[in-house]
């Protein structure tokens, strides 16, 4: 049912963060986690509502908004309504469903008309095994009319190396949720052809820097141990069998190193929680263009990532003042940035100098 509503739109009136070259606004505030957003162009745009199970439209002119309910959507554990894509006029999203006795990630597809969609349908569900609540990951990102489509282990780190269950995945689908028949392992016996790189725990940030044309993808280590990797065709990056992290308890898992795993491009211990992030390519704000943006969840932080020829050379955490759970970074039509948090609040990073 769509459901129509004020929105609470304080664009013009709440800085919270001010610099010398940029400031922090408020944009929008809501009442539950905002996993993902993405915009119809620089009046209209899409958010997710985790736990509600809500994607929501916002005109971003008079502040109005129209909800829709999402049945499927199951709030289980760390799962719910996930991330948001608008592509060549259809809005994809990611869910958390109930298949058979397990829960599992899945993507639906609905037809935008007037900046909004009243019908969809699940067009992909993922293989898993599990029956925790734990790491549903579940980012998107477009390249090329093919759709990059995260999975985490699902809480069973063992499956994450096995290539006949989508546990622990990054997955490569064509538009309409079929995997791409150039994949690596789409002509492996007993292999998931969905299947890009494998060998991940729980990723939940997922970027393209369509200037040097590369995959990046940031996951959460257990005890420390959170990593960015650059993602390739067939490679493992090592889950459970290799990580910088350690149990909950205090024990090591596994090696830090191993032959055929990848290692990753950096890694944080104590842990930040990456979340949503994305390669900001515009020129509103000169200083940040092609930096990377990462949302940190448990170190309540936005971290700006400098990254040259594929290599980090430095980085600096961003409004820690706030004390927000920041989980999803997008640029906006508008040549800026935009942050969503735990809390239901869309902000949006403007500049001060013309």
């Amino acid at each position: 049912m769509i459901q129509k509503a004020l929105a609470c739109f304080c664009l013009l009136t709440l800085s919270l963060f001010s610099h010398a070259n940029y400031k922090l606004k408020l944009v929008h505030q809501d009442k539950d986690i905002i996993w993902g957003i993405d915009f119809f162009d620089s009046t209209h745009l899409v958010y997710s509502l985790k736990s509600k199970g809500q994607l929501v439209f916002l005109n971003t002119v008079n502040g109005t908004s129209q909800k829709l309910d999402i049945p499927e959507s199951v709030a289980k554990g760390q799962g719910g309504l996930e991330d948001v894509k608008i592509y060549k006029d259809h809005l994809y999203f990611t869910l958390t469903v109930l298949e058979g006795d397990t829960y599992t990630t899945a993507l639906a597809k609905g037809k935008i008309k007037d900046y909004k969609i009243s019908s969809y349908q699940i067009i992909f569900k993922a293989k898993v095994k599990s029956d925790t609540g734990r790491h549903f990951g579940s980012r998107l990102v477009f390249v090329d009319d093919t759709l990059f489509m995260t999975v985490g282990d699902r809480g069973e780190r063992k499956y994450a190396q096995d290539l006949d269950v989508h546990n622990g995945k990054v997955l490569r689908l064509d538009l309409n949720g079929q995997a791409i028949s150039s994949n690596p392992f789409s002509t492996k016996p007993n292999a998931l052809r969905e299947i890009f790189s494998y060998g991940h725990r729980n990723p939940q940030g997922l970027s393209y820097n369509a200037n040097t044309k590369t995959l990046f993808e940031a996951e959460f280590g257990p005890r420390g141990g959170d990593e960015l990797n650059i993602i390739e065709p067939g490679k493992n990056y090592g889950w459970p069998v290799i990580t910088y992290g350690k149990e909950y308890w205090g024990p090591k898992i596994g090696e830090k190193r191993k032959e055929g795993m990848e290692q990753p491009l950096v890694h944080w211990t104590p842990s930040i929680s990456p979340s949503g992030m994305d390669f900001y390519h515009n020129a509103a704000i000169k200083e940040f263009k092609d930096q990377l943006f990462m949302a940190a969840l448990g170190s309540e932080h936005v971290r700006r990532i400098v990254v040259k020829d594929n290599k980090v050379v430095s980085q600096n955490k961003m409004f820690e003042k706030l004390k927000e759970r920041f989980r999803q970074v997008r640029n906006g039509p508008d040549g800026y940035l935009y942050f969503t948090t735990d809390s239901g609040k869309i902000f949006k990073l403007i500049s001060q100098t013309k």
